[in-house]
């Protein structure tokens, strides 16, 4: 496989990261029980650094679903694999999560958390697809509009690689 091509840089996303921070601390100002959801695996990189740059009190959690499996196409079918741990009733959740394609995943994750009967339950999405979208979902926090392409890095893979890159690289899925 050749190396990704770089569609967002190192640089960019910690500026967007930084600022998608700020604005989050500012909203949550006044709560103090903001609960961090992290959707594994993809989201891990982004919530580690959204969250060391918040100002606010902040626990962290952790949800796992599957939806792609080892295809390279969403198939719509959303299955939790891992539920949170800790009580998040009466807190304010964030989702924190990798990225957005056809929505099914993020709106059964708000569904989810909403079963908890949290306080509030809002997104926050490095990267969107908009042009994918198959169902209306709210993201409150968008790092990036992308489109179509196949994307890796920033906790973002194909196949469990290129996870770890720095930045985020356009790959083609069929140059194995």
């Amino acid at each position: 496989m050749h190396a990704p091509e770089v569609l967002i840089s190192e640089d960019d996303i910690q500026k967007r990261v930084t600022e998608l921070a700020q604005k989050i601390s500012a909203d949550y100002s006044d709560t103090g029980d903001l609960v961090m959801v992290g959707v594994l695996k993809g989201s891990f990189i982004f919530l580690a650094d959204l969250s060391r740059n918040l100002s606010i009190p902040r626990t962290i959690e952790f949800i796992a679903v599957s939806s792609y499996g080892d295809s390279s196409a969403p198939s719509g079918a959303v299955r939790l694999v891992m539920d949170v741990r800790g009580n998040i009733e009466g807190k304010d959740v964030l989702i924190v999560e990798d990225i957005v394609d056809t929505g099914h995943t993020l709106k059964y994750l708000i569904g989810i958390m909403k079963s908890h009967r949290p306080a509030s339950v809002k997104t926050a999405v490095l990267v969107r697809k908009a042009d994918s979208a198959k169902v209306d979902v709210t993201i409150d926090y968008l790092g990036f509009d992308i489109g179509n392409e196949w994307v890796v890095g920033y906790g973002l893979d194909f196949a469990e690689q290129n996870r770890t890159l720095p930045y985020i690289g356009i790959i083609d899925p069929t140059d194995r």
